[in-house]
């Protein structure tokens, strides 16, 4: 059985090197936060080896939430790829050392193109600190590999910064989840963050009757669109009312249906929504309602589809 020990240590010597980071935000981080929420352009994040990986992951942090961002491999960057920055990008550049030799030659030239830049670094009096607009300092006290060689702690606190400066950045931009859901079309994120103008019934699989519809052609209607019930619509087009299964199940017990017409049966003012609602806030609103069909409707009252409570759960968001 393999000694667990020195697992249990690489954790929480990683632990202990991104909390020693909290006491270090301060008004140079509020500046980076600055220049991120401002850039006009690209945020381009740039470093070497294991350091580059995690920038790899800060630019996907901050391109997921709303901040176009790309990954500049440095070595790549002083054999013409300097050529993508503009003066109207900010630069994240990240060293543990701060003297990564393909991170300092292109230093001279974001100065002359004019890109504001922001280090990550293990040493603010190391070159690439002391040329950035802004330096976070992520040193650690000791890496979490017995060596003391690997990087490890270093690239976790890197990562960790990263991830602060882009939630940070969210935030002031006033990132929303239907911002989110914009951005995450697939996967499991994208289900649960779907509108419901994605899942909703409309056109000729909308079940639609006007007020003087006789029930005959009602129960024919409900019937052929399958989803227990029918919108009912004003001569204007705007939402009368609804009539469900449970409608015509209560109205059968006391009166011969087929004699009534669509006004007669309805339920007015039923719970409506909007085509931009989360697929999430829908579901939320079926079940504290215990119904299972829910009318979509425009702000003028314009009835644009129907929502079914299996057509939330077929997308597998619960």
């Amino acid at each position: 059985m393999p000694d667990l020990s020195l697992a249990r240590k690489v954790l929480q010597t990683e632990a202990a090197a991104i909390l020693a980071l909290v006491d270090r935000l301060d008004d140079r981080f509020a500046q980076a936060v600055v220049l991120v929420r401002g850039c006009k352009g690209r945020v381009i994040v740039t470093g070497m080896g294991k350091s580059g990986i995690i920038c790899r992951k800060i630019a996907a942090t901050l391109a997921s939430t709303g901040t176009p961002a790309f990954f500049l491999h440095p070595a790549e960057a002083v054999h013409g790829d300097l050529g993508v920055i503009q003066a109207d990008d900010v630069v994240i550049a990240m060293s543990y050392s701060g003297e990564t030799e393909e991170l300092t030659r292109v230093l001279e030239t974001l100065k002359r193109i004019g890109a504001p830049l922001i280090a990550l670094t293990g040493d603010i009096k190391s070159t690439l600190a002391i040329a950035a607009d802004v330096a976070l300092d992520c040193r650690v006290s000791e890496e979490a590999c017995p060596m003391n060689l690997v990087p490890t702690a270093s690239t976790t606190a890197a990562l960790a910064m990263g991830d602060a400066l882009a939630m940070a950045v969210l935030v002031e931009k006033g990132f929303k989840p239907e911002d989110f859901a914009n951005l995450h079309p697939g996967g499991k994120l994208g289900k649960k963050l779907m509108r419901v103008e994605q899942l909703m019934h409309r056109g000729d699989a909308l079940p639609v009757v006007q007020l003087h519809t006789a029930m005959r052609d009602v129960i024919y209607e409900m019937s052929r669109k399958g989803l227990g019930m029918t919108s009912v619509l004003e001569k204007d087009g705007t939402l009368a009312g609804i009539i469900t299964d449970g409608d015509l199940r209560r109205k059968m017990s006391s009166a011969n249906v087929l004699e009534l017409t669509a006004r007669d049966v309805m339920s007015i003012n039923p719970v409506t929504i909007l085509h931009d609602t989360l697929a999430v806030e829908a579901l939320a609103v079926l079940e504290s309602r215990k119904i299972t069909s829910i009318v979509v409707v425009d702000a003028g009252r314009r009835v644009e589809g129907v929502v079914h409570l299996h057509d939330l759960w077929r997308t597998e968001m619960v």
